[in-house]
């Protein structure tokens, strides 16, 4: 028996539509606010593409983006799992294939979910097959780069 726990100790949540959408629900929840949130956004959408092929979720259609880069008209694709709804990045051929839906309507919410960010990754981590490259890094944390000093020069000295 082993000294440390892995979390085996909790039983396996299994991943049925409800689980993997309230999974994906909880990881995009905290990639909004996260630090580092490029690999939490991949999880999602791998694991949403992973459901529309196998015939788990839907296109819905398209939606004018509340935050378009560029301040130009953006649009985003909807997809609908389960009870939940989530937005992507279109592709072009969900132009001519989806309709689109106008405005995005704020009175449309998502249910709340009761899982934690670990569980919603460990779910999606073994539904998608990815590795956590947060776990292969040293700490979690990106590696930085090394401070630099800045260099003064005295009144009148070129920096060049």
């Amino acid at each position: 028996m082993s000294s440390f726990s892995d979390g085996a100790s909790k039983p396996q949540i299994k991943p049925t539509i409800e689980n993997l959408s309230q999974a994906i629900f909880i990881v995009n929840r905290h990639a909004k606010t996260a630090p580092n949130p490029k690999f939490l956004y991949k999880l999602k959408y791998t694991a949403l593409h992973k459901l529309i092929k196998e015939g788990k979720a839907r296109k819905v259609g398209l939606h004018f983006s509340n935050n378009p880069k560029f301040s130009q008209q953006q649009s985003d694709l909807l997809i609908q799992c389960g009870n939940y709804t989530f937005h992507l990045p279109p592709s072009k051929s969900d132009f001519d294939e989806l309709p689109h839906l106008g405005k995005l309507d704020s009175a449309i919410r998502n249910p709340k979910a009761t899982l934690s960010l670990a569980q919603a990754k460990k779910i999606l981590l073994t539904y998608t097959g990815l590795t956590d490259i947060e776990k292969n890094s040293i700490h979690g944390k990106p590696s930085r780069k090394k401070y630099n000093k800045p260099v003064f020069k005295k009144l009148g000295e070129s920096y060049y």
